[in-house]
């Protein structure tokens, strides 16, 4: 199993279940797709405002209807029905849709996805995962992680745009890849970032230290006489 990233702007996800694992499935993809959950029964957990809930019993003999319907990118197989929940995968995988089966640990079928733990800055997003089978574990990782990502946004925000100048100024790859791994580098660069955010100041997302504190790094590097 390899990790991708999958963009679902503009895409529909359909969960089946509407149980404490559904909802919680609902909010992730929420973040970013359409989503729809189909379920007998909700959960007093709310699955998320902008998800779409519809009460219904659902049957392996009428899932085509619900695919059919929804036409979505990806589905939830979340029931607390072992049979039912090997009818959607199985409906998804014919269809060549993706599927998360979440009753379904280790070895998956072609076309089956894990959802990761995720923590996430902006654009900047680390995944960990078990191959399904360890969700405790992959919780404990990521808040592990998750002290370290204060500013990740904005560090990637910066360093892109010194990327971009740095081209446009004809600098070999080499010399711009060292002047970038020193800014990244840099606590003085992550330390005017993280004294930004904790002043909550507006505007430039970056802020006027860290870009001055980036320059001179970056001038340090390119010329070090």
């Amino acid at each position: 199993m390899l990790p991708l990233f999958h963009d679902f702007a503009g895409e529909t996800v359909l969960v089946f279940g509407g149980g404490r694992v559904g909802c919680r499935k609902a909010r992730f993809f929420a973040q970013e797709a359409t989503v729809i959950v189909v379920s007998a029964e909700f959960t007093r957990e709310l699955c998320a405002e902008s998800v779409s809930q519809i009460k219904a019993r659902v049957s392996p003999d009428d899932l085509s209807d619900w695919f059919d319907r929804a036409a979505p990118a990806l589905v939830v197989a979340a029931t607390d029905d072992g049979a039912l929940n090997e009818a959607i995968e199985t409906t998804a995988i014919k269809r060549g849709i993706l599927v998360n089966r979440a009753d379904k640990h280790g070895n998956r079928e072609i076309g089956s996805v894990v959802v990761p733990a995720t923590v996430r800055d902006g654009d900047v997003i680390a995944a960990v995962g078990t191959g399904g089978r360890s969700p405790a574990l992959s919780k404990y990782l990521r808040q592990q992680i998750e002290p370290i990502f204060g500013g990740a946004d904005e560090m990637a925000e910066l360093t892109a745009e010194i990327r971009e100048t740095l081209q446009e100024r004809d600098v070999p790859a080499k010399n711009r890849r060292e002047a970038v791994r020193a800014v990244i580098n840099s606590e003085a660069v992550w330390e005017a970032i993280e004294n930004r955010n904790n002043r909550e100041s507006g505007g430039d997302s970056v802020g006027i230290a860290a870009r001055n504190e980036a320059t001179r790094v970056v001038s340090d590097v390119l010329n070090p006489d």
